[in-house]
């Protein structure tokens, strides 16, 4: 049966906002579930004390996340559907911290049709990965070294692919400095099966991060520049484009500050260290990519909060994507 890919394909490329243009398998891999880094403005790498953080950096797996479980739900737009779960286990000291994690993308229910448009019926797509990650403290530095393997499958209808692909952190961490910083290459990998014999490039990202919090201020900031493998991310957009009364097309070029501005995201946390967290994040790309033009949208904004009761945690984010479109993520961490 042949299907029209077309609806599939723009769903697609809507949630494909963090990758350069939708233009790799797998972009799902570079998604945050976790409702704590989503409030952030979706690519914090630097927590520690965080077991949904190894998904994203490797080199945060520690012992402090031993027995810790994590359950993640994204409600993205329409039926889309996002959800996660993470676990470390200590397996000895001389062993150490272990990390294993699944996401699940479902796009939900499609309508098929042929290459004359006649409907064939409704399908179904969705992807999802499983990781298994470990992490090497260097001995007498403050550096932590680590690696996530993944497995990934993604179904469209009858057809299905198969990859696998590897995630490289490294953490830099001194308990009496302010700050951390962080440098991750991931999703190096190949598609091992294809879905109809041409094989694509997986979305591969090179990210760097840091945090700092101020003494005697109780707040930590945070700050990650995206996509250090491709310098240019800004485009002409024919919407940006006027024309005068006599027809002369002016094309607005993006300036070369908006196109380093596009690799940043901010994010501050108030409380940190407490019960109760107050979060906000500002992501650059998502805001100018997604932006309507004379209309404020506040696309790129982000803010979220953390409640811990005892052996529990709530956190919570709502970002905004566009005037019609918006997400809320909900994670729930158990102390086993």
């Amino acid at each position: 049966m042949k299907i029209t890919i077309s609806v599939f394909s723009f769903f697609y490329a809507f949630i494909s906002f963090a990758q350069t243009g939708g233009e790799h398998v797998y972009s799902f891999l570079n998604f945050s579930t976790s409702a704590r880094q989503t409030a952030l403005g979706g690519s914090v790498l630097t927590f520690t004390d965080n077991v949904n953080q190894p998904l994203w950096n490797p080199g945060t797996i520690n012992a402090d996340m031993h027995g810790k479980v994590s359950v993640n739900y994204v409600n993205y737009l329409a039926d889309i559907s996002y959800a996660s779960t993470s676990y470390a286990h200590k397996v000895s000291e001389r062993l150490g911290t272990f990390h294993s994690g699944i996401t699940y993308l479902n796009y939900g229910e499609m309508i098929g049709a042929d290459e004359d448009g006649n409907e064939t019926g409704a399908f179904k797509a969705y992807e999802m990965a499983f990781s298994v990650g470990y992490a090497y403290a260097i001995p007498n530095s403050s550096f932590r070294v680590g690696v996530n393997a993944k497995v990934v499958n993604s179904v469209i209808e009858q057809f299905s692919s198969l990859g696998i692909a590897t995630d490289i952190g490294v953490l830099y961490q001194n308990d009496e400095k302010p700050y951390r910083f962080a440098l991750v290459a991931r999703n190096l990998g190949v598609m091992l099966k294809s879905y109809d014999g041409t094989r694509e490039s997986l979305p591969f990202q090179v990210q760097l991060g840091g945090s700092y919090q101020p003494a005697h201020v109780p707040v930590r900031l945070y700050t990650t520049i995206d996509n250090l493998q491709q310098f240019q991310l800004a485009y002409f957009n024919p919407s940006d484009q006027t024309t005068d009364f006599f027809g002369t097309v002016t094309k607005e070029e993006p300036s070369g500050f908006s196109n380093i501005s596009r690799h940043f995201v901010f994010g501050a946390e108030l409380f940190p260290e407490k019960r109760f967290n107050l979060r906000m994040g500002y992501n650059v790309q998502r805001a100018v990519e997604l932006r309507l033009k004379e209309i404020r949208t506040f696309s790129g904004l982000s803010f979220g909060f953390g409640l811990k009761v005892k052996r529990y945690k709530l956190n919570y984010s709502y970002s905004k994507y566009h005037p019609v479109s918006d997400s809320h993520s909900f994670a729930l961490l158990i102390d086993l």
